[in-house]
């Protein structure tokens, strides 16, 4: 018999609610706070499943640098007809862009950091 498990991506950071109200606002999400105060899980209903821990030390990452590494790295799939309006939710919510590419026409694929400075990146996907 095999014990029933799930999974999570855990991102760390120094503020996790404030973290944890940025990605539910991005993925249409719900913040569920838990009983650690430094812990928070963001829940959405297409099975979205993220958490958000309280590191007392926290220092973000600093890709695209080579300083370290890039510890984490979303990709959110989005239909190639919204990806406009998904850049201005993510903008809008704090997403700060990290890609110097030209930036002029259709682009399939935007990188971000989170107010934390974790990478995520837009993706089209055609069956969105």
């Amino acid at each position: 018999m095999t014990v029933a498990k799930r999974s999570v991506l855990v991102l760390d950071c120094s503020e996790p609610e404030a973290l944890a109200e940025f990605y539910a606002g991005l993925l249409g999400a719900e913040v569920r706070r838990c009983p650690d105060p430094d812990y928070v899980e963001v829940v959405g209903h297409d099975g979205v499943r993220l958490a958000i821990r309280r590191d007392h030390g926290y220092a973000p990452p600093s890709w695209p640098r080579p300083d370290d590494s890039q510890q984490a790295h979303l990709y959110i799939l989005v239909a190639a007809a919204d990806m406009d309006e998904a850049e201005r939710e993510a903008v809008g919510l704090g997403a700060r862009p990290v890609e110097a590419n030209d930036t002029t026409g259709f682009r399939d694929v935007r990188t971000y950091a989170d107010p934390a400075g974790h990478s995520f990146t837009l993706m089209a996907a055609a069956d969105t």
